[in-house]
C-alpha cells in the first residue's frame, strides 16, 4: 500500500502525539498506522484542540519502580479503545486459580510494557463459551424495551464477545479450590463438582445461575463458598452484569470484579462490592503508582456517587485501598438491591477511562435490554475514572472477571463493630450480639440463607471495527 506524502504530513499534523508515534515503528506497520490515524482524524476533526490538550495532559512521567507489597491483596478498606480485544485462554486449573490476583505471580507480561497492545490483540471464543455472540439475543428485561432489536443492534458498535447465561452459565469459568488467603476471610472456596454435590451452585427453574454460601449450623475453621474466574480475558470493553440477587448480611463480603496479571500491575476494577448490611455499592480501582482521579468533586467528575476517601488509586500508596466511589442509590447493593429484583451493572473501559452505571430492574435502558448498548445515552455514571489522570491501557490490561463471596476478612471483619455507613445504622456486633465476625460466621450457619448470588447473565462486549 502506498500513501501520498502530503496527505501523510497532513494526517500527522492533525493527530495527538500518541497517534503520530505509531509511524515510528517502521514501514511494516505503516498500513496499520494509516488506518488508525484515519479513524482518529474523523473522530477528532470537530474538537481537535481539546483532544490535543487532553492527549498532552495524559502524558505521564516514566512509571516509578513498582513498590514491593506484602504478599496480601485487599479488595478495598473501610477508609470511613478503543483498544478493545479479548483473549480466550485455557484458563488456570482449580488448583492454581488464585494466581490471577497473587502479587507474587510471574506468569504474565511486564507491568510497564504489556506484551501485546490492545489494538492488535485477536479475539476468539472460549471453548466452553456459554453463548456465542450470534445467539445472544436474550437480554435484561426493561421497561419500555421494544420487542424488535434488529434496528437498534445495527446502530450499536458494541457486539457480544463472550456471554455466560442459562444452563451453560458455569462453562468457561475456573473454580478456585482453596481458602481465602488473599483477604484473610474464613471462606473455603470449593471446586465445581464439590459445589454441585453440596448444592452450592445450580441453574434454577428461572434459568439463572445461583452461587451460595454453606449454611451448615456450625463449622470448625472455614465456611464453604464459591469463587469463579473467567477463562476468557479482555483488554477494554463493556462488561454487563444482570443479577437478581446478591449475598447480604453480617459477615458477608461479596464482589463482582476483574483484575489483570501481577496484581496490582495489571489493575483491578471492583464493579460491585460491599460488606455486611450495606445498601450502597462501592466501585474501586487498585493500580500501580501513577493512576489517580483528577478531582474529588462529583460535579467535576460528572458522577452520581461520592468519593470514599482518596483520589490516589495506587495500592502501594493507599494501604491497598485504592480509589473508591460509593453510589448514592440506596438500592444498589445488598438487601435493598434484592428487594427490587436486582438490576444491571454496566462498566465501560475505553480510551476515555473507566465508568460504571447501575440500573434498577425497572429502569434498564431499552438499548441495553435489547443487546444494542449505547453508553453515550445513559447519563452520568455512578463512578468515573477519567483517562486524563489514569491511562486505562497502561494501568489495566488482560483482565478476567470474577465472582466471589468471602466471609469476614480484612473489610467485613474490620468493620464488624462499626456503624454509620448507609444500611449499617447498627453495627453487626450490636445486631448479632457476637463479639467477633469469625465467631458469628462459624457458629451461625442459618444466618447465611441470603448469602447467595442469582445471576441472569454476564456479557462482555467489544467494539466492532
Amino acid at each position: 500500500m502506498y500513501l501520498h506524502v502530503p496527505l501523510l504530513l497532513f494526517l500527522l499534523a492533525n493527530v495527538a502525539p500518541s497517534d503520530a508515534a505509531l509511524f515510528s515503528r517502521g514501514s511494516d506497520r505503516l498500513s496499520t498506522a494509516a488506518r488508525h490515524v484515519h479513524r482518529h482524524v474523523i473522530k477528532r476533526s470537530t474538537g481537535l484542540l481539546d483532544d490535543i490538550r487532553l492527549a498532552y495532559a495524559g502524558i505521564r512521567l516514566q512509571q516509578k519502580p513498582q513498590v514491593a507489597l506484602q504478599q496480601t491483596k485487599l479488595y478495598c478498606t473501610n477508609n470511613a479503545g478503543k483498544g478493545l480485544a479479548g483473549i480466550a485462554s485455557g484458563g488456570t486449573s482449580a488448583s492454581n486459580a488464585t494466581s490471577a490476583d497473587d502479587p507474587g505471580s510471574s506468569s504474565s507480561p511486564s507491568p510497564t510494557a504489556p506484551a501485546t497492545s490492545p489494538a492488535s490483540v485477536t479475539m476468539s471464543p472460549t471453548a466452553g463459551s456459554s453463548t456465542s455472540p450470534a445467539s445472544s439475543a436474550a437480554a435484561p428485561s426493561a421497561t419500555g424495551a421494544t420487542s424488535n432489536s434488529s434496528s437498534s443492534s445495527s446502530s450499536s458498535p458494541w457486539k457480544v464477545a463472550q456471554s455466560y447465561q442459562g444452563s451453560s452459565f458455569f462453562d468457561g469459568w475456573d473454580f478456585q479450590n482453596s481458602p481465602d488467603t488473599t483477604t484473610h476471610g474464613v471462606a473455603m472456596y470449593i471446586d465445581r463438582d464439590s459445589a454441585q454435590s453440596a448444592n452450592l451452585i445450580e441453574i434454577n427453574s428461572a434459568g439463572n445461575a445461583v452461587m451460595r454460601v454453606e449454611t451448615t449450623p456450625t463449622v470448625s475453621q472455614y465456611r464453604k463458598s464459591i469463587r469463579i474466574t473467567t477463562q476468557f480475558s479482555y483488554t477494554g470493553g463493556l462488561i454487563v452484569l444482570d443479577a437478581v440477587h446478591m449475598p447480604t448480611g453480617c459477615g458477608t463480603w461479596p464482589a463482582f470484579w476483574s483484575n489483570g496479571p501481577n496484581w496490582p500491575a495489571g489493575g483491578e476494577i471492583d464493579m460491585v462490592e460491599g460488606v455486611n448490611d450495606y445498601t450502597n455499592n462501592q466501585v474501586t480501582l487498585h493500580t500501580n503508582p501513577g493512576c489517580s482521579m483528577p478531582s474529588s468533586d462529583p460535579n467535576s467528575l460528572d458522577i452520581t456517587g461520592t468519593l470514599v476517601a482518596t483520589t490516589d488509586c495506587a495500592a502501594a500508596e493507599t494501604g491497598n485501598a485504592g480509589c473508591g466511589v460509593r453510589g448514592s442509590q440506596t438500592n444498589s447493593y445488598g438487601a435493598a438491591f434484592n428487594g427490587i429484583g436486582g438490576g444491571v451493572y454496566a462498566t465501560l473501559w475505553d480510551d476515555d477511562g473507566i465508568k460504571t452505571w447501575f440500573f434498577p430492574r425497572s429502569s434498564i435502558p431499552s438499548d441495553l435490554a435489547n443487546g444494542a448498548p449505547q453508553p453515550d445515552s445513559w447519563g452520568n455514571p455512578m463512578a468515573s475514572f477519567p483517562a486524563s489522570s489514569c491511562d486505562p491501557f497502561k494501568y489495566f490490561y488482560q483482565h478476567t472477571a470474577i465472582f466471589d463471596t468471602t466471609l469476614c476478612g480484612d473489610w467485613a471483619g474490620g468493620v464488624w463493630s462499626a456503624s454509620g455507613v448507609p444500611g449499617q445504622d447498627q453495627s453487626c456486633a450490636a445486631r448479632t450480639n457476637v463479639q467477633t465476625c469469625e465467631d458469628f460466621v462459624l457458629n451461625n450457619g442459618s444466618s447465611f440463607t441470603e448469602a447467595y448470588w442469582e445471576v441472569k447473565s454476564v456479557k462482555i462486549y467489544q467494539k466492532s471495527s
